[in-house]
């Protein structure tokens, strides 16, 4: 091993938010807190914990979570104006149904602490939520019929209907039956996807159409209604031009195909979080993968491995150092049969500080590590992916959790 727990103890400070804010260059406008795995609440009261200290201490406003951005609607509205029941908002607001995000208790905690803090507060002073995956699962990616209608009917209520590219009829007789959109045979078939089909093609161009005439009119639209509403519509002009660009991808059979939708997820994902960072900073959580600067890969089923480029990467290289990423490791998850690791890995490492949870900072574990890294750790289940040692130096910092109980 190439450092002990001497080596390394002037890294590791308490779970806080003024630490993890200590070890960036500057206060990001998206600070993304990673997680090595899906669906365990210790990790999700953690994030909710830093995203209290941050609206508390640090003026931030916005929670971004690794869920559908349109269904997130759902729960910005309830948390800004209490629109709907807690209960209808937990069923209706979260999308990934296999992870259960809606059926979280941390997630829906997160979401009653929220609509109580803006309960009497200002709209400017009111926390925001967003989901910021696109329509998307590991199954199917979802019609672009509500992005793409929404889209047609905020512009027919506000432009000179002659402006309009086509008419609400149109996209109807094109889109035709949702259920050929969402067939989970295609993910494993492109033959299935009607992707490439003629109408795909007519309304990928008629996105194209609406989301240009919707940038011509913002500023008219900006006034005629409000800089939210033109935000929203803007949503569902970028999801509708995603969601057809990857079901076009969806159609193809040759070997990149699974590179490139796994690319196209995070592209999606990335003008998303800009999006985010235009109206002011954000806390971002979703898995390492998707919020790394260095590139991501991950093997699908029986097919080969995948890279691509995450979000974060994107992100970061368009925003510079108002982005940061604080990636979180852990040592257990016995439940889940991983154990504890071996001493000559980083979390073997960490492993062996006193601390249930720290915040480490990466830089100077890099530097303590030196040019001989330890050797990955070995995931004994696919749910969770280890720290990647060369990867340290990319990444500001590292939450690190001993041992995560059973949900």
């Amino acid at each position: 091993m190439v450092a002990d727990i001497a080596d390394i103890k002037d890294t590791v400070h308490a779970f806080e938010a003024a630490a993890v804010m200590r070890l960036l260059p500057a206060r990001p406008r998206l600070l993304a807190l990673g997680e090595p795995t899906h669906g365990e609440d210790t990790l999700l009261d953690l994030r909710n914990e830093l995203f209290r200290q941050l609206v508390e201490q640090e003026g931030y406003r916005t929670i971004a979570i690794e869920s559908d951005c349109m269904t997130g609607l759902v729960v910005d509205d309830y948390v800004t104006s209490g629109t709907g029941t807690l209960d209808e908002v937990m069923e209706h607001g979260f999308s990934h149904p296999d992870l259960g995000l809606g059926t979280s208790a941390a997630n829906r905690e997160l979401v009653r602490w929220a609509r109580e803090y803006n309960d009497g507060r200002p709209a400017s002073e009111r926390l925001r939520f967003a989901g910021f995956d696109g329509p998307l699962e590991i199954t199917h990616a979802a019609s672009p019929r509500q992005a793409l209608t929404a889209l047609h009917a905020y512009l027919s209520a506000r432009v000179d209907a002659g402006l309009l590219p086509c008419t609400a009829d149109t996209l109807d007789r094109l889109l035709g039956d949702d259920g050929r959109w969402t067939d989970p045979a295609v993910m494993m078939n492109p033959s299935q996807s009607v992707g490439q089909s003629a109408e795909a093609g007519e309304l990928r161009l008629l996105a194209d159409d609406l989301v240009a005439l919707l940038d011509a009119q913002a500023p008219h639209l900006v006034t005629a209604t409000s800089r939210d509403d033109l935000d929203r519509a803007r949503l569902y002009g970028r999801t509708a031009a995603g969601l057809l660009r990857y079901h076009h991808w969806m159609a193809d059979a040759s070997p990149a195909r699974m590179t490139r939708l796994v690319g196209l997820r995070d592209q999606m994902m990335a003008d998303n979080l800009l999006a985010v960072a235009e109206r002011g900073p954000a806390l971002v959580h979703a898995h390492n993968s998707h919020l790394q600067r260095d590139k991501s890969s991950m093997r699908m089923w029986d097919l080969p491995p995948v890279e691509w480029w995450s979000a974060g990467a994107i992100v970061s290289a368009r925003l510079g150092e108002a982005y940061a990423f604080v990636a979180t490791a852990l040592g257990t998850i016995r439940h889940r049969g991983v154990d504890a690791p071996s001493p000559d890995t980083v979390e073997g490492l960490l492993y062996a500080l006193p601390e249930d949870r720290c915040v480490i900072d990466a830089q100077r574990l890099a530097t303590a590590l030196g040019d001989t890294r330890p050797a990955p750790r070995v995931s004994t289940w696919f749910g969770y992916a280890a720290l990647d040692p060369a990867h340290l130096a990319d990444s500001d910092g590292i939450v690190f959790v001993k041992d995560i109980p059973r949900s």
